[in-house]
């Protein structure tokens, strides 16, 4: 990936591309995952858990082939109502 001061960045695809997911229960959000990219190759790892227990944070990286891929796969975890925040 290159950045051009004021242009979109570059990205060569295929790629691994990172999120990290917020929400409250970790088992809805590892269902909303595998609803995401059931079939893809993908990779879930644990990040952290708020100071009072109240919210979860899995890295989720996935192997995707193009950008209308890695949008889809963001779509379809916005969509979950299981997924507060995706970064």
């Amino acid at each position: 990936m290159t950045l051009d001061e004021g242009k979109r960045p570059e990205i060569e695809y295929p790629c691994e591309w990172d999120f990290k997911i917020i929400g409250t229960n970790v088992n809805e959000i590892l269902e909303a995952i595998e609803n995401a990219v059931s079939d893809m190759k993908h990779d879930i790892t644990p990040s952290n858990i708020s100071l009072k227990g109240k919210y979860v944070s899995l890295n989720l990286k996935v192997s995707v082939p193009n950008e209308t891929v890695r949008d889809i796969v963001y779509q379809k975890l916005n969509n979950s109502e299981a997924i507060k925040i995706i970064i």
